[in-house]
């Protein structure tokens, strides 16, 4: 199994609620590792940008609302398939459907303010944690 990193982001919903060390420990209890971690709150321009690929989707205007509604804590974590295993904890996009012990079932209120949010891909992965950090922030 390979070593890789993936990007992981708390939303205002769980940051409001004070909620970002309980979930970073999730993370961490999962045997993923923070190597880069920042608090950011988005412009409405910047959520645009990051969620760009959902521009045509009917969520989109809501989506760019609530991400811009307060702070987020992006992080960039790393681990044996850290990818697959971050999505794993997080759980279903909807709290309903998450299996319990997850983060969404845990912490999210519902299928828009789910808490969290993770990269997908290896693709995405890179895009994401370029958008939000350099190479110096990154240390392993």
């Amino acid at each position: 199994m390979a070593v890789e990193r993936t990007f992981s982001m708390i939303k205002p919903d769980a940051t409001r609620r004070n909620l970002t060390g309980a979930i970073t420990k999730m993370l961490e209890d999962a045997g993923l590792r923070v190597v880069a971690s920042k608090r950011v709150w988005m412009n409405r321009r910047e959520a645009e940008r990051f969620y760009a690929v959902h521009r045509e989707r009917p969520f989109f205007s809501e989506l760019v609302e609530f991400m811009s509604s307060g702070p987020t804590l992006v992080q960039v974590l790393e681990g044996e398939n850290a990818i697959a295993k971050n999505r794993e904890v997080m759980g279903a996009t909807n709290p309903a459907d998450a299996q319990e012990g997850t983060i969404r079932k845990v912490h999210a209120l519902s299928i828009s303010e789910n808490s969290v949010h993770g990269s997908d891909s290896a693709e995405t992965a890179k895009t994401e944690i370029t958008f939000w950090f350099s190479e110096m922030e990154i240390v392993g």
